[in-house]
């Protein structure tokens, strides 16, 4: 198999809309498409019949979206037929996937988000002391379905030269 290039990152929620309102307006990110997948082939590519699907689509803002055809990095689907039962989505479970978004300033964010309600899994931003983000900060939070999303401020600018 001879990868071309990423095409986007997906979670599955249980309310969309709300779920809109957080990624947006909470996190920041910019809502670029929605749609509805009720077609046939749906059905047939994730196995379940008659399926129908509500799927919001975002970016973010202000960020070059690279070679990626899709024009997103975040999708968030919502199974309305066959509605599915929340799962344990703790990062020490196999199988558990967060998203790092990368901030200017976690201080602030982590203010801001703390005030709004958000539940973090540490009580301040967390110094990183080891490694080659060493001098950053990070922090695990919550979305509304419990779904781990990371933020991490850089000490210096990052570049994908600096994985070699």
């Amino acid at each position: 198999m001879a990868l071309i290039s990423y095409f986007h990152f997906s979670f599955t929620v249980s309310d969309l809309e709300r779920s809109i309102a957080f990624y947006r307006d909470q996190m920041g990110l910019r809502l670029v498409h929605r749609m509805v997948h009720d077609q046939k082939y749906t059905s047939s590519q994730i196995g379940f019949k008659d399926a129908l699907l509500k799927v919001a689509l975002f970016n973010v803002a202000d960020m070059p979206q690279g070679a990626s055809p899709s024009g997103h990095v975040l999708e968030l689907i919502e199974y309305v037929n066959p509605r599915g039962e929340p799962l344990n989505a703790a990062t020490n479970q196999p199988g558990a996937a967060h998203l790092a978004l990368q901030v200017d300033d976690l201080e602030a964010e982590f203010a801001r988000l703390k005030a709004a309600g958000v539940q973090f899994r540490s009580d301040a931003p967390v110094p990183i002391t080891h490694g080659r983000h060493s001098g950053g900060l990070t922090c695990y939070l919550l979305d509304p379905d419990g779904i781990t999303l990371e933020l991490i401020e850089l000490p210096v600018p990052f570049t994908p030269q600096d994985l070699d």
